[in-house]
């Protein structure tokens, strides 16, 4: 299969040890998204099942700051100027990189300091780890620049991991999540100083990259999918998702290992 394309314009991008980390490239107004870095995000994370050489993402922050949302001089400005059909073009292209992000079938760990708000709150939302830091300031913005709360799938995935009543309350008010709130919710798996952001983002996703990889894309398959099934209907769908793992060789690689008292080396297939 192929290798992950590192000829990116708009991103930051590393590939080592299977592990890709991608940051936004503009440290200097705290890494907002223009058109150009949506289509191309978009673009790279659909391509990314494909590509055998990437086992985990880490989506990481820049200059202390993870991301301050869509560009208010490249796209809020130029929004106001569009036609209900490239608006529509637009919304239906920014909602296209969470499901990309989703169905990458690589587990994206986003670590996040300073600044996190409007759409860099939907890619951490949408990533399936979140690791923090004290300053980490998280906002759903929309409703304070007079749109919706209801952007990029925000309804539907921020009550899943911080429960209804609190995700309501973020995406009517706008207002800034504290670290601590984050964590407390569960949005944040846990939060680190500053200095230690990067590194343990870099371990987690080397312990991930570890793992069995065909096993991560089927857990991050299921556990988007089953949302929209019954107890029952998901349980089916394991059954069989599990019946397809037991097929890998990873899985006898890990018997093996058990029978002889060591440590499984897991190779992807």
């Amino acid at each position: 299969m192929s290798a992950m394309r590192s000829d990116v314009k708009h991103f930051l991008l590393e590939i080592e040890n299977g592990i890709a980390t991608v940051r936004l490239d503009r440290p200097e107004r705290k890494n907002p998204l223009t058109f150009d870095s949506y289509a191309e995000l978009r673009d790279w994370f659909r391509d990314l099942h494909y590509a055998e050489d990437v086992k985990t993402v880490v989506f990481a922050s820049n200059g202390g700051n993870f991301s301050s949302g869509g560009d208010v001089h490249d796209i809020i400005g130029p929004l106001t100027k569009m036609t209900m059909k490239e608006l529509l073009a637009f919304t239906r292209m920014t909602g296209d990189l969470v499901k990309a992000i989703v169905n990458c079938g690589k587990p994206v760990i986003a670590a996040i300091d300073g600044i996190c708000v409007g759409a860099g709150a939907i890619i951490a939302m949408a990533s399936d780890l979140r690791i923090g830091t004290p300053e980490a300031k998280t906002a759903f913005l929309f409703t304070r620049v007079g749109l919706a709360g209801c952007d990029m799938g925000a309804c539907a995935i921020l009550p899943r991991i911080i429960g209804q009543g609190r995700a309501a309350e973020l995406l009517y008010t706008g207002r800034v999540m504290s670290a601590e709130e984050g964590e407390r919710w569960g949005f944040f798996n846990r939060l680190v100083d500053g200095e230690s952001l990067e590194a343990e983002a870099q371990d987690l996703a080397a312990k991930i990259a570890a793992g069995p990889t065909f096993g991560h894309m089927m857990t991050k398959t299921m556990l988007a999918q089953e949302w929209s099934m019954s107890i029952e209907q998901a349980i089916e769908a394991e059954a069989q998702a599990q019946a397809i793992c037991m097929q890998t060789a990873d899985f006898e690689r890990a018997y093996h290992a058990f029978v002889n008292k060591e440590k499984p080396v897991f190779e992807g297939d």
